[in-house]
């Protein structure tokens, strides 16, 4: 999509959100709120260098809310119609009529709206096409296959280049909207050894098509890791420190998201009820949330409420400082709107300063985490215990991979317990943290 198409398609939904709006204030709602995003993309997918499959997508939707004195109804509709567009506005306002009032609904406070939008740099238009794109997925493939003779079979790869407009606006006047961009290969490789098969993949993804790193880089990686986890074993149930590889660690700080989150708190579904200001991680480790970080994968000026986002620490020497609350949350716990209805924004967590190697180094003898599996996670008393898979660390060296194994702890321990943070970072996700290293852990084997 060129960037002069985009900036037409974005005046086309600014004017339906606008006309949604007007049509609910004329209805006598006392809110109304109205999102619509349109997504356009493409993805190809190929297995052992043959093209599997070519999608084109273009879809979008109008969603509206509205609110009549406590009461909230919701409709949508993929039709920009004017007749379309006050028929989804007038379905949400005879939902409202019959849904029971609710003191805390109602959209956030006017104070909270944004009012400065900087250019974060999200959108890089480029026009790809499905040859382009399947040519990085073969040579993806082709660097897979080549890396080494175990790795024999290719899982796939998949090359992917997708746009998108979102505009937002409420009755407090906010009516905002901006285009964003995204691009991301990757490849999943197979390999057998002496009767054993382990898969694994790597994967590519930034706003820019020119930033992704090289397919041969990707292909690459997912056959080496692969490899390394040829001919993996039992260890004897035991407890050793941990250290989490930099994608397994995004998903444990992922935990922490869960517990702060409004929605966990007001439920009373936490193990961090009541724990603002209270001592969480060590008091080195911290936890900074940037949302206008210029080119990032969670870079946002306003939440999906329209409430101005803000940077600030999630943990400050070891200390939760925040709670992350929407509109309805905050309400309902008697606090303050964070800004964070959608989600979070670029997490930059502290390091302790060494490489991951360095960090397996200093472990001396422990497990690397570099897969978990089962859904093992007690959001309520913190319980941990997840199917995993690594390699076995001696005097600082990797000696073996591991397999079929379960690690176990409470997250408040294991949170509490952290003894160093890699300062090599995968910024691949919202959350941004190098390898993790835990103090020991239950580990249950032969």
């Amino acid at each position: 999509m060129s960037s002069h198409s985009i900036d037409i398609e974005l005046d086309s939904l600014t004017d339906a959100v606008s006309m949604a709006l007007e049509y609910a204030k004329t209805l006598g709602t006392s809110g109304a709120e109205v999102a619509i995003s349109k997504q356009q993309g493409l993805s190809v997918s190929t297995r052992m260098k043959e093209v599997e499959t070519v999608e084109f997508n273009k879809d979008g939707a109008l969603g509206i809310t509205v609110f009549r004195d406590g009461c909230k109804g919701s409709s949508s509709t993929s039709d920009l119609s004017p007749a379309a567009i006050q028929q989804a506005v007038k379905a949400a306002n005879d939902i409202a009529r019959f849904t029971s009032a609710d003191p805390y609904n109602g959209l956030a406070d006017k104070s909270l709206m944004a009012t400065e939008f900087p250019e974060l740099d999200l959108y890089h238009p480029q026009e790809i096409s499905p040859e382009e794109l399947t040519h990085l997925a073969v040579l993806a493939e082709e660097a897979a296959l080549d890396t080494d003779p175990r790795v024999k079979t290719s899982d796939g790869a998949s090359a992917n280049a997708h746009s998108s407009v979102k505009v937002y606006g409420n009755s407090h006047g906010f009516l905002n909207g901006f285009c964003s961009s995204r691009y991301s290969l990757s490849c999943v490789a197979i390999g057998e050894h002496e009767g054993g098969m382990q898969r694994d993949y790597d994967y590519t993804i930034s706003r820019k098509f020119s930033e992704m790193v090289a397919p041969e880089i990707i292909g690459k990686k997912a056959a080496e890791k692969t490899a390394g986890r040829l001919g993996g074993r039992k260890i004897a149930t035991t407890q050793l420190p941990v250290l989490f590889s930099p994608e397994i660690a995004t998903g444990l700080i992922g935990h922490l998201v869960g517990a702060i989150s409004g929605g966990s708190l007001y439920r009373k579904s936490s193990f961090l009820l009541d724990a603002i200001d209270t001592q969480v991680f060590p008091d080195w480790f911290s936890i900074h949330e940037d949302p206008l970080l210029v080119g990032a994968l969670a870079s946002s000026a306003y939440d999906s409420e329209g409430v101005a986002t803000q940077a600030r620490d999630i943990i400050d020497n070891g200390r939760l400082a925040t709670y992350l609350l929407t509109s309805y949350s905050a309400r309902k716990l008697g606090l303050t709107n964070t800004g964070h209805a959608g989600g979070i924004y670029n997490w930059t967590l502290s390091t302790t300063g060494q490489t991951f190697d360095q960090l397996v180094k200093e472990m001396g003898t422990g497990l690397i985490v570099t897969e978990v599996m089962g859904q093992g996670v007690n959001t309520v008393t913190g319980d941990y215990s997840r199917g995993a898979a690594g390699f076995y660390v001696e005097n600082g060296v990797i000696l073996y991979p591991v397999e079929e194994i379960t690690i176990a702890g409470n997250l408040k321990d294991m949170f509490q317990n952290i003894l160093g943070v890699a300062k090599d970072r995968d910024l691949r996700s919202s959350i941004r943290t190098g390898g993790i290293l835990m103090d020991k852990m239950k580990i249950a084997g032969n």
